[in-house]
């Protein structure tokens, strides 16, 4: 690359289903000699890992949806104010293309630039567009998807989908290496639960009185890792110790990457990340998709598991302990169908979505004409 590296503008969210693909584009950019400047919101503020070291900008922002008259007012507000921060970052900034990953703190800044007439793409990590991106399809140049069939594209758009797939962090595409672990009629079960930020009381409640249900001599081979809320640990952790059944419970684990790739099966909800994830590494897992999620996105990503012979969605009307432990004695008795499962699931991996991702952006930079400033589009 000759001249001054391309600064691309990264917008996105505090949460991690919007910041996580963000980071592992990130280091991608960083390694083909991109500057990166991220944009987002008060929530942030404690950003790790590759965003960390990206210089960072904060603009207002507020979501609308499900809110009352007053609050979505306020919000409009936000909202304006922001993309006018966003405006004036722009122009200062002068980037050649601006990348957003949705969610409401990406509007202002994807607003502006579109009406300032820079290049962008949005990346839609669900199966289904989220209403901010719903917002913004429109507009911008290019929408990268996570899954090969999304709803909510508007048909104008159509034609500026590109299928990239969902970047996800290193060390899940390394764990893709490790083959998925043997499975025989008296070896270790090892079953990785994670409940996510959302709902993650229901799973603290139903898994443990499953476990307690299974066999005597499935018991005696569990080996659990369950991700709980720190009000449900002492809970969750006396069901097991009944049982008699090895629990490793946690608030947050930090070597979720080789915790999968040791797993027999996951438990799980299906949001974007998490999905992307387990395909990555090429593990089979039963999802439960969050019953409240906006446009409930998360039963599109749970049905894409299922058709692709990856997992099992399970709908939490029907998440129960009698139904799941007649569930796991079955999986656990035909330990070809799980092996079947763990291949399926790394055929519909990504691995390479990051990557994909990134040429997609070196496209756009690629496409750039004159004027005013480097990354708007030729007149």
């Amino acid at each position: 690359m000759t001249g001054t590296p391309p600064l691309v503008v990264l917008a996105a969210g505090g949460t991690g289903g919007h910041v996580f693909p963000t980071e592992a584009l990130a280091a991608e950019l960083l390694t083909r000699g991109c500057r990166l400047a991220l944009v987002t919101d008060r929530r942030g503020d404690d950003l790790g890992g590759t965003l960390a070291g990206v210089e960072t900008h904060r603009i207002q922002a507020s979501g609308l949806a499900g809110k009352g008259l007053a609050a979505r007012m306020r919000g409009g507000v936000k909202l304006s104010l922001g993309t006018l921060q966003a405006q004036r970052l722009l122009a200062r900034l002068a980037p050649r293309v601006v990348i957003g990953f949705g969610g409401y703190a990406s509007v202002p800044t994807m607003m502006a630039a579109t009406l300032g007439g820079y290049r962008t793409a949005l990346h839609e990590q669900n199966a289904v567009l989220g209403r901010a991106n719903r917002l913004l399809a429109r507009r911008v140049g290019h929408i990268a998807t996570s899954f090969d069939i999304s709803e909510g594209i508007p048909p104008e758009a159509a034609s500026r989908v590109v299928h990239t797939g969902m970047p996800v962090r290193a060390d899940f595409t390394a764990a893709r290496t490790r083959p998925y672990p043997s499975l025989d009629e008296s070896g270790p079960v090892n079953i990785l639960v994670l409940g996510g930020s959302q709902g993650a009381r229901a799973f603290s409640e139903v898994i443990p009185e499953t476990m307690a249900r299974l066999s005597v001599s499935l018991r005696r081979r569990l080996s659990i890792a369950q991700q709980c809320r720190p009000e449900d640990l002492d809970g969750a952790r006396s069901v097991y110790d009944r049982a008699e059944i090895v629990a490793d419970l946690a608030p947050f684990f930090d070597d979720v990457p080789s915790r999968m790739a040791e797993a027999h099966l996951l438990i799980a909800r299906a949001g974007a990340s998490t999905v992307a994830e387990l395909t990555a590494v090429g593990r089979p897992a039963i999802l439960v998709p969050y019953p409240f999620a906006i446009d409930d996105h998360q039963s599109a990503n749970a049905h894409a598991v299922d058709e692709a012979g990856a997992g099992w969605l399970m709908p939490q009307d029907a998440f129960t302990a009698e139904t799941l432990a007649a569930r796991l004695e079955a999986l656990f008795a035909l330990p070809a169908t799980l092996e079947r499962a763990a291949a399926c699931a790394s055929d519909a991996g990504r691995p390479e979505a990051a990557s994909r991702l990134a040429d997609m952006v070196f496209e756009l930079i690629g496409s750039n004409g004159g004027g005013d400033a480097e990354g708007r589009r030729a007149a």
